[in-house]
C-alpha cells in the first residue's frame, strides 16, 4: 500500500508508506504451508511483491502522481502546466511547490 501524506499548503515533503514487508512475510508463510496445487500461484505472487518492494520512493511518488491525474480524467502531457492544475484539482491541499516537485519526479520516471 502506498500512502502519500503531509501534502498541506505549508508542507512540501511527501512521506511514502509501504507495507510490502508484511505482505511478503504473509506470502512466505502461506507458501510454506501450501499444497502443490497452490505453490505456483503463491510463488508468482511472492515474486511480484518482491519486485514491487524494490521500487524507490521517487518511483512510488511518480506512480502516485499518475494515479491522481488519472483519477481526475487527465490524459495530457504529465510535464504540462495543465497537469499541475489537474494534480492540484485531485489534491486540493497540495501546494504549488509540492505539485511542481511531484510533477518533476513523474516526468523523470515515466512508466
Amino acid at each position: 500500500m502506498t500512502g502519500i501524506t503531509a501534502l498541506g499548503r505549508k508542507n512540501t515533503f511527501v512521506l511514502t508508506i509501504r507495507d510490502t514487508d508484511e505482505v511478503a512475510a504473509a506470502l512466505r508463510l502461506a507458501l510454506a504451508q501450501a499444497s502443490p496445487e497452490e505453490r505456483p500461484g503463491l510463488e508468482r505472487a511472492a515474486a511480484l511483491v518482491e519486485s514491487t518492494a524494490a521500487a524507490t520512493e521517487v518511483l512510488l511518488r511518480a506512480r502516485w502522481v499518475r494515479s491522481r491525474l488519472a483519477a481526475v480524467g487527465f490524459t495530457g502531457d504529465v510535464g504540462s502546466v495543465a497537469a499541475i492544475k489537474a494534480l492540484r484539482q485531485a489534491e486540493p491541499t497540495l501546494s504549488l511547490l509540492a505539485a511542481v516537485q511531484l510533477q518533476r519526479e513523474a516526468v523523470a520516471h515515466p512508466e
